[in-house]
C-alpha cells in the first residue's frame, strides 16, 4: 500500500465509527496474544464512546469504496488519567494500532501526532505509554515521534 497523508484523515471517533475500529481493536488484541472476540471488542469500544471514558482517533481513506465505505487504516485509544505532581491531567496512549499494508506510510506518526495536539488542546501534562519489550517497530515508531523512554521509573502491575 502507498499510503501518503494526502491520502487519509485523522479523525475524532464516534459511536458511528464503532464498526469501522471493531476489527482493528480485535486484531490489536490478537497482537498481544488475546483470543479474537468481535462482539466482545465492538461491546467494549461502543461503552467507551457511549461513557466518553477513552477518546478514540481514527486513521481513514479520503475516498470510499463503491459501497460508500471509507477503508479504516489505524487507530489509536487514550484514556484520561492526572499527574499530581504538576497537577494537571495526563492521557494514557493505552492502545495504538496500524494494519499492515498502512505501516511505514505515515498513519502510524499522523495518529501519534494527532494525540499530541489533544494532549496540547487539552492542556494536558502529557502523554504516557507502555509497550511490549519485544514490539521494536513500535519503539522506534515512538522515538522518530519524539517520545522518550523512562529510565527513572520502574513500571509495575498488579493483575487481578
Amino acid at each position: 500500500m502507498n499510503t501518503r497523508k494526502s491520502t487519509f484523515e485523522i479523525t475524532r471517533a464516534t459511536i458511528e465509527h464503532v464498526a469501522l475500529i471493531t476489527p482493528l481493536f480485535d486484531a490489536y488484541r490478537q497482537f498481544y496474544q488475546q483470543a479474537t472476540d468481535l462482539v466482545a471488542a465492538q461491546n467494549f469500544l461502543t461503552a467507551r464512546l457511549q461513557e466518553n471514558s477513552s477518546v478514540i482517533f481514527l486513521a481513514l481513506s479520503l475516498k470510499s469504496d463503491e459501497n460508500g465505505v471509507r477503508q479504516a487504516y489505524g487507530f489509536t485509544q487514550l484514556y484520561p488519567s492526572f499527574s499530581s505532581v504538576s497537577l494537571k491531567p495526563l492521557w494514557i496512549l493505552n492502545d495504538l494500532f496500524v494494519i499492515l499494508e498502512a505501516r511505514r506510510s505515515g498513519v502510524g506518526k499522523a495518529l501519534l501526532d494527532r494525540a499530541r495536539e489533544f494532549a496540547v488542546e487539552t492542556q494536558a501534562r502529557g502523554l504516557t505509554l507502555t509497550t511490549a519489550v519485544n514490539n521494536s517497530s513500535a519503539q522506534t515508531l515512538y522515538e522518530v515521534a519524539g517520545w522518550q523512554r523512562d529510565e527513572e521509573f520502574y513500571s509495575y502491575n498488579l493483575y487481578l
